[in-house]
């Protein structure tokens, strides 16, 4: 029998874990109100559940951004958190104080749909018919704030990570929420169910793909940590098919995330069977998320590797565009051309990433950032176009909606005239600013594919357009139901579009001042 030496060490022996919480207040203010919101959840009563949560959300989201902003403000070099398993840099706080503005705007389109559902279940007294009715039908459902909360806190976690594990911790903690949220459509629920029943085994699927790439470049470096992948790869040791391998299937659980083609199947299912304002939270503050995350990855640990992984991002770019482009022209549903749309938008943010370069980095922020705000207000005039069977989803009966309201109708007009990249709208502007990136990093094939897929895009985009001015209206079509957080929803996604239109530089420039801060060791 063999004796063994336990060397115990002393208390003394241990350093405590160092956390900067105050480079870390975002994220903990978000996660923070997530945990309040569980508890309200618990203890309080059902009629002040509402009244409670919304106020909450509001309070937590509005504070992290400061906070962002606070931080952004010091102009500090770039941080090493929580024992290096964080980063908090330009793009940190750039991508950050996105998802925190879009995910309010996102609040508001929420906070209203649960408002009426929520004041026909407390006017119904307890016990009575009325309730039982109410509580069948899933009206009071308080508890998608905490799991907004959840998935907010993820979302900006995942884009921070400095190491591998940390940051499928963070994609876990924002998709587990986000498969419960698609599922709670109230009208469609047997549609909303299979799409969350599809996102959840399908993601789970992309996630043991990014968790098995983690682990072989583990068994590549002996480290999780991005700066130490990249540094083994740069000094060129052995072991290439496990650092290939690795970045093959860890950019699987990427790309799962934008829809990037062909890992996008679930996106046109899920974006039309989810609430629709879960659906606009997914399409700006999810692609934020992840396309920051993708940024970290190939930026910072696969940033000398970039030969071997462009070519295989070209591809991607090329029939994600493509594709996404091509396949919306067949759609009759909104929210599925929408999609889409969301698909091909992937591929042209994709050619920033291949620029490789500092204005690829810059190009990329600012059109995440014009995109989240022109999608959100897509989505919120959507919700806006009813029937009697709720939102009037399919595209003929959008027609003739010019003449029954013109200016919801030429607001979402130009909503899909901005997705198309008209110029004096924001969408140009990203779309310029990533194809000069790209044209200048030697990928003028791959812009020249962009621009083509755009003119193509731009085809369903007017044919919406005209089924809504040049045809005749039904007699039974869909009525306007314009409400106040909606409008106001709508109303600042249309100023945020014109003026990263006409005035785009400030942004640029916010934009380029963060990109040029990743660099920073």
């Amino acid at each position: 029998m063999s004796a063994g030496v336990h060397i115990i060490a002393a208390p003394g022996d241990i350093p405590a874990p160092h956390i900067e919480y105050g480079q870390l207040a975002p994220m903990l203010i978000v996660f923070g109100v997530a945990v309040l919101g569980v508890l309200v959840e618990a203890l309080a009563g059902r009629p002040w559940r509402y009244r409670i949560q919304v106020p909450l959300a509001f309070a937590g989201l509005l504070a992290a951004f400061v906070w962002t902003i606070v931080l952004a403000w010091r102009h500090e070099p770039f941080h090493v958190a929580a024992m290096g398993a964080l980063g908090v840099d330009g793009p940190t706080l750039f991508l950050q104080g996105t998802i925190l503005v879009l995910a309010l705007v996102s609040l508001l389109l929420i906070a209203e749909r649960s408002a009426a559902h929520f004041t026909a279940q407390a006017s119904a007294l307890p016990g009575s018919e009325a309730e039982q009715q109410s509580m069948s039908a899933g009206i009071t459902q308080t508890e998608i704030f905490p799991l907004m909360m959840f998935a907010v806190g993820g979302m900006l976690m995942f884009p921070a990570s400095n190491d591998l594990l940390t940051m499928f911790v963070a994609l876990e903690v924002l998709s587990l929420p986000l498969y419960l949220l698609c599922g709670l459509a109230r009208r469609r629920r047997l549609l909303s169910q299979e799409a969350a029943v599809k996102y959840f085994l399908l993601g789970a699927f992309s996630s043991a793909f990014f968790l098995y790439g983690a682990a072989l470049l583990y068994g590549y470096a002996g480290s999780v940590r991005l700066s130490d992948i990249s540094a083994q790869a740069g000094q060129g040791a052995g072991g290439e098919t496990l650092l290939l391998a690795g970045i093959a299937l860890l950019s699987v659980g990427l790309l799962f995330k934008l829809g990037a083609v062909p890992f996008h199947m679930w996106k046109p299912d899920v974006y039309q069977g989810a609430p629709t304002p879960i659906t606009a939270l997914m399409a700006s503050c999810t692609l934020v998320s992840a396309f920051g995350a993708l940024l970290r990855v190939y930026y910072v640990g696969f940033e000398t590797l970039r030969w071997d992984w462009r070519p295989a991002m070209w591809g991607v770019a090329i029939i994600t565009m493509v594709v996404g482009a091509v396949v919306a022209i067949t759609q009759t549903d909104i929210k599925r051309m929408l999609a889409y749309s969301s698909i091909a938008h992937a591929g042209f943010l994709l050619t920033g990433v291949v620029a490789t370069s500092r204005q690829g980095l810059s190009g990329t922020l600012f059109y995440l950032a014009a995109y989240g705000f022109t999608t959100i207000g897509a989505f919120a005039v959507v919700t806006m176009v009813r029937d009697a069977g709720g939102e009037a989803a399919h595209l003929s009966r959008w027609a003739g909606l010019g003449r029954r309201s013109p200016v919801i109708a030429g607001v979402f007009a130009f909503f899909l005239l901005a997705m198309a990249g008209i110029p004096l709208t924001s969408g140009f502007t990203g779309k310029f600013a990533v194809f000069s990136a790209a044209v200048d990093g030697g990928a003028t094939p791959l812009v020249v594919v962009g621009v083509l897929a755009s003119a193509i895009a731009a085809f369903f985009y007017v044919r919406v357009i005209v089924v809504m001015f040049f045809s005749d209206p039904e007699a039974d079509g869909p009525s306007v139901v314009v409400s106040p957080a909606t409008a106001t929803a709508v109303a600042l996604g249309l100023t945020v579009t014109v003026v990263l239109g006409v005035l785009p530089q400030p942004v640029l420039d916010l934009a380029g001042t963060a990109a040029s801060q990743m660099f920073v060791r």
